[in-house]
């Protein structure tokens, strides 16, 4: 073990005995909790033909009924608050995609939870108090900014709260103030890595590792970011809706992400029938909050397809490990027929050489789809000639071809034309009015 291996090694390495012994006491505590104080959700176990005495372990829950997204909009904004008013210090909110925003509320206590899962985070990646943490999520509504910000404070590392955009100052602070680790969206570190490769100024970089989430990104991405910062790039998962990053995280195995059980209880669900699947099986993640007061969810159904697995990791952990998302149950493309998943067009965009910068439109005309792809060249590939162009187009489209089972049109385009986001990249555009 190196020292700053862990944050709370008596947790992140607990035995599974106690770990299942807090997930009993826990939950029927916050099933007792919910019960009592949320009419919104007692409503729901009654429908259920559930009360709170028969939830006497973590063995007991799948017979509490599921939480969905749209849940949270029904009983938006006070409907699933479980404490006083008086007694929550902020909210954080989701980006809001249709409809009512998600908002979700904190004690004091719920934030000094939550920022000791992101200080496990940081330590996961090798982070101590001697570190310049430089986080580059969004702050705000957004719980990025205000999530690695809290950790990387609890771990005593110094901060530098510098939120997204600005790159000419991010890249200014990062050297003047030789920034350690970094913690942004994967795309923005892919930007950053970009320019600055660009600007020739890798060697003045103090940067040793960087924390992405918020988007889903593959292994050819992380390697390409590695390179370009020269950084070991670990992964982070939350949501807002049950605390925001640091739910789970990355350690030096970069095999999964260790759920902190000690405060989540995670299943895996068939996404059709609600079915709970063994261990090891693929399907929708579904976790409960055991120790948030003001807005504890139970069942609640992410919409991520993954795989849990509990078996040794080589960093000492001990809580389970869930897999990269490996789509969604909801918003998936199935385009002709077929499951596309953006991951595996990053996939063979990377593999040929291209910056993980694309855009994928969906149209439908005359009642069959058209799937278009946007790729930006390099710099050395946009000089090329026009026929030189159309010919690495075709080759795309046969290599796509051969990933995806379906034909997709590609569009090369000019170096930096396509929107660059520094909160989350609008991957996806789904021109076809399908609801």
């Amino acid at each position: 073990m190196t020292v700053g291996h862990y944050f709370q090694p008596e947790i992140e390495c607990a035995s599974q005995e106690q770990i299942q012994a807090w997930q009993d006491e826990r939950l029927v505590k916050t099933v007792r909790h919910v019960y009592d104080h949320v009419p919104y959700y007692r409503k729901l176990m009654e429908q259920k033909g559930v009360l709170p005495g028969d939830i006497r372990s973590a063995a007991d829950l799948y017979k509490l009924p599921f939480l969905t997204k749209d849940d949270l909009r029904d009983a938006y904004p006070y409907g699933l608050l479980a404490m006083p008013l008086s007694d929550c210090v902020r909210i954080q909110s989701t980006s809001g995609t249709t409809g009512r925003r998600v908002v979700a509320f904190y004690t004091q206590h719920d934030i000094d939870l939550w920022d000791e899962c992101c200080a496990r985070a940081l330590a996961a990646a090798g982070a101590t108090k001697d570190d310049v943490v430089h986080v580059s999520y969004g702050y705000g509504l957004f719980t990025g900014g205000p999530g690695l910000n809290g950790g990387s404070h609890k771990l005593g590392a110094l901060t530098l709260p510098m939120s997204s955009g600005n790159t000419e100052r991010q890249i200014q602070f990062m050297i003047d103030l030789g920034s350690t680790v970094l913690c942004c969206t994967p795309s923005y570190a892919a930007y950053l890595g970009e320019t600055i490769c660009e600007k020739g100024l890798q060697d003045q970089l103090k940067l040793k590792a960087g924390i992405f989430g918020a988007e889903a990104w593959s292994e050819e991405m992380r390697q390409d970011i590695q390179n370009k910062l020269g950084i070991k790039a670990y992964d982070i998962y939350g949501l807002t809706e049950i605390s925001g990053p640091g739910v789970s995280f990355e350690c030096s195995a970069q095999t999964g992400m260790h759920i902190n059980e000690d405060h989540f209880i995670a299943e895996i669900i068939d996404p059709d029938t609600g079915e709970v699947l063994p261990e090891g099986s693929k399907g929708e993640l579904v976790f409960t909050s055991i120790t948030k007061e003001a807005f504890p969810l139970l069942r609640y159904r992410t919409r991520d397809i993954c795989v849990l697995s509990r078996g040794e990791c080589s960093c000492g952990r001990t809580h389970v490990k869930m897999s990269k998302p490996m789509g969604r149950s909801d918003d998936m493309l199935i385009v002709k027929g077929v499951n596309v998943f953006p991951s595996q067009i990053e996939t063979v965009l990377l593999n040929k050489g291209y910056p993980a910068n694309y855009q994928i439109i969906v149209t439908r005309v005359h009642n069959s789809d058209k799937l278009e792809v946007q790729v930006e060249m390099t710099p050395e590939m946009f000089s090329d000639s026009l026929s030189y162009i159309s010919a690495r187009e075709k080759e795309l489209v046969d290599a796509l071809k051969a990933m995806l089972g379906i034909y997709a049109s590609v569009q090369l385009v000019a170096p930096k034309t396509i929107a660059r986001s520094e909160g989350k990249a609008v991957r996806i555009i789904d021109k076809r009015k399908l609801y």
